[in-house]
């Protein structure tokens, strides 16, 4: 891909040195000797798609911790009275430092000269620091630029999901399907963590495909566990799970927040204002919310008297079981979040 946009680059500006992969390293193109730099960026940014960021070249200096802080001081002028900045180091090569080495010395530096806050949130500029072997590139982007997974306005729904209590009848169908479907629930539990999950079954049931459903349950939340404390940059909850018979769930909890999906439910969007505020007021008064799914022969219509509310995700399709629990939770952090955001701005 790089070759595919250095031609593209060529193309747009062909006295221009065009180095795709300097040094081997992939996913980078350097540019030098354009007629007009900014220009030739604004062009690849609108023409060139297959390029994911833009950077400017502003400064350029020895990869030195010490040289990178005061190369840093010259972009002082750019911040503007009661500006945000913060530093965003990418090292590539072998060096004696980290990126945050890199990031401290030049987000004191730039801070010392201007005065302005450092703000690693929700910055009004960034300055960009890309090392390659021995060389560092500053630039400097509106912050913007730099897309966050959780910026500024959103809040991490997984913060109620721990909260929630799902309870979903197990698939028991053969041994081989039992097994992967147990798989794909667990890691579809693990992937929101969830608080904890009931294994509901109706009446007594076969023992080997319950075995087998039980086996890729665990064997699904373990994988994506794992996948997650090593990818996450926070503490990871794992899903508690237990078994209970549907009807001994249900009765166990009686006058407890239940809320069953099932396609002879209202449409969620028909009472998604009250349903939040009705699951947001009940945690806060430390209230259990049990979220209940079915698989093959669905829930019992007999529980939905006791339930809160009977919902249907989508009305007129038949979700299969795989995705009945994936579908019903996004559904609730989609209407929950905006409650959740505007509460966690007005703090």
């Amino acid at each position: 891909m790089e070759r595919v946009v250095a031609s593209y680059i060529g193309e747009l500006d062909p006295g221009a040195t065009v180095v795709p992969a300097p040094h081997g390293f992939a996913g980078l193109v350097l540019v030098a000797g354009a007629s007009d730099p900014g220009r030739l960026c604004e062009d690849v940014k609108a023409r060139v798609p297959e390029v994911e960021r833009v950077y400017l070249v502003e400064a350029v200096c020895r990869a030195d911790p010490a040289e990178i802080a005061e190369c840093a001081r010259g972009f002082a002028g750019r911040l503007r009275e009661g500006e945000s900045f913060a530093v965003s180091t990418t090292r590539r090569g072998r060096h004696g430092f980290t990126s945050i080495d890199v990031n401290v010395a030049a987000g004191a530096a730039l801070k010392e000269a201007s005065g302005a806050r450092v703000d690693l949130e929700n910055p009004d500029k960034v300055l960009v620091v890309q090392i390659v072997q021995d060389w560092a590139y500053l630039s400097m982007v509106p912050g913007s630029e730099v897309r966050r997974k959780m910026g500024p306005g959103k809040h991490p729904v997984y913060r109620v999901f721990r909260r929630l209590v799902v309870a979903h009848e197990p698939y028991l169908g053969p041994p081989d399907a039992a097994y992967v479907m147990g798989t794909r629930i667990g890691r579809e539990v693990q992937v929101f963590e969830v608080g904890e999950l009931y294994v509901t079954p109706i009446g007594p049931v076969e023992a080997e495909p319950l075995y087998h459903f039980l086996r890729g349950l665990f064997e699904g939340m373990e994988s994506r566990y794992e996948q997650q404390r090593r990818s996450y940059g926070r503490e990871v909850h794992r899903t508690r799970v237990y078994l209970q018979d549907i009807y001994q769930f249900v009765r166990s909890r009686m006058g407890e927040p239940l809320i069953i999906f099932e396609p002879e439910g209202d449409p969620v969007s028909r009472v998604a204002g009250e349903l939040a505020d009705f699951i947001l007021g009940a945690l806060r008064r430390g209230r259990k919310v049990s979220v209940m799914v079915g698989a093959r022969e669905g829930v019992p219509t007999g529980l939905f008297r006791y339930a809160d509310y009977v919902l249907d995700v989508a009305p007129g399709i038949v979700i299969s079981t795989e995705y009945a629990l994936s579908s019903a939770l996004i559904a609730l952090a989609t209407i929950l979040h905006e409650k959740l955001a505007g509460a966690q701005l007005e703090e």
